[in-house]
């Protein structure tokens, strides 16, 4: 009996998963929320012990400080002046105080409140698969929107979509149109500051049909074209075959009978709650953290990186598309209900300017603004961030291969901002050294 005992014990060692060692102290990294006139400041705090002495940062900011048993106090300084004096009492894993926000023009001292959690240890156990059916779907990407399901970097989650009029893959409308996205989905360990990796596993179709309309948006016409379209923008049926992989038009008229494209399923939206103070956009709108983008590279087998501005990311997907054209010309894609696959990663304390999007032959920078050439700087800039972070490209190194390689494409201009993607083949840096050594949390 006892060697039975001994071995059992033996097997629960093998078996159980390895824990890191547990910080001490106030050491590692906290989720630190600064009440600013009623706005939540949510900031990585990065904190380093020795003794009673506290140093480390809070996002870039030098902070400094101590902690004497449950009391701590420390101070957050701003490069370009100000600063935020916190003092409070640490409870286990949470601290909460007071804090005096000091403007570095004026001196004016207000003062407020705080709190800051202990950010989880990664997880050491095998990374999970979700299955999520929605039942309520939201036109907002925002930060106030109860997560729908929590999940850890690694995790997958298999769910679906409904099409940008609210329709399921029954033809049930469920929702008011407009986009409305699945989620949103809390990630754990996600903090501002970091970059979330929403990894495209699986994009199917779930029906038989897509709707669109025979418009062009005016952003593409000039005035002789728009007298043309004059009686357009009646709703277009298609029929989705997916055992030929084509779609056609269910009704066509005369010279289209024999018209038809090959299927490629996207989704049109992939975003992120947007950051601090900031109203939630519609799902029909887009920005840096991500949203109705409309881009047709985002398939099955890519990759978006987006930056994470509030605590666990929450991330939305939606707006299926069967097809679709460069730009959305319609106004409209073939919109469809979709059934979806994503799993997440996390790339700590990094910061991009615009919405990212990798493919196993390409990597892309989105870039979105109210014109197209606003839109082209963005995603220039980007594009020339990645190179200096990546590859560590000089600017004089970072023209040259955008001069010789660059590849463009207008991913949309139905909708309040254009967009535009700046493309690099894999195979054109393939000769410049990858120098980033990020770290995925898991």
């Amino acid at each position: 009996m006892l060697k039975r005992v001994s071995l059992l014990f033996s097997l629960s060692l093998l078996l159980a998963p390895s824990r890191l060692p547990a910080q001490s102290g106030l050491d590692g990294s906290w989720l630190l929320t600064t009440d600013v006139f009623g706005y939540p400041l949510h900031q990585r705090l990065t904190l380093e012990q020795k003794g009673e002495s506290l140093t480390g940062k809070a996002d870039s900011d030098k902070v400094e400080g101590t902690l004497k048993g449950s009391a701590v106090q420390f101070a957050s300084k701003r490069d370009g002046g100000g600063s935020n004096e916190y003092t409070g009492t640490l409870s286990g894993d949470t601290m909460t105080g007071t804090v005096v926000l000091i403007d570095g023009d004026t001196g004016e001292r207000v003062n407020s409140t705080f709190s800051a959690k202990r950010v989880p240890e990664r997880r050491a156990v095998a990374p999970q698969r979700h299955e999520f059916a929605p039942t309520t779907f939201y036109r907002r990407f925002s930060a106030e929107t109860k997560p729908v399901l929590t999940i850890w970097p690694g995790d997958s989650v298999h769910t679906t979509t409904v099409d940008a009029g609210g329709t399921d893959e029954k033809g049930v409308t469920r929702v008011l149109g407009g986009n409305p996205q699945t989620g949103p989905f809390y990630v754990e360990r996600a903090i501002p500051g970091d970059v979330l990796a929403v990894h495209i596993v699986r994009l199917r179709l779930n029906r038989d049909w897509a709707t669109s309309d025979d418009a062009v948006v005016s952003r593409a016409v000039d005035t002789g074209m728009a007298v043309k379209l004059k009686d357009t923008g009646k709703e277009v049926r298609w029929r989705l075959d997916r055992d030929k992989g084509i779609a056609t038009p269910d009704k066509p008229a005369e010279h289209l009978k024999d018209y038809s494209v090959p299927l490629r399923p996207m989704l049109g939206c992939v975003g992120v709650a947007p950051g601090f103070a900031a109203a939630a956009p519609g799902t029909g709108d887009s920005g840096r953290y991500g949203g109705n983008m409309d881009f047709n590279g985002i398939v099955e087998g890519t990759t978006v990186y987006l930056q994470v501005r509030q605590p666990g990311a929450l991330l939305y997907v939606g707006d299926g598309h069967a097809v679709q054209g460069d730009g959305e010309l319609n106004g409209n894609a073939l919109e469809t209900s979709m059934d979806v696959e994503f799993t997440v990663d996390l790339i700590p304390e990094k910061r991009i300017t615009t919405p990212r999007v990798e493919s196993p032959t390409h990597i892309m920078a989105v870039g979105l603004d109210g014109s197209l050439e606003g839109a082209l700087k963005d995603a220039t800039s980007g594009m020339a961030q990645w190179l200096e972070q990546d590859y560590s490209l000089t600017p004089s190194e970072v023209a040259q291969v955008l001069g010789t390689a660059s590849e463009i494409v207008i991913n949309e201009v139905a909708d309040r901002n254009a967009g535009v993607v700046m493309r690099l083949s894999k195979d054109r840096l393939k000769p410049i050294p990858r120098t980033s050594a990020e770290k995925k949390s898991q």
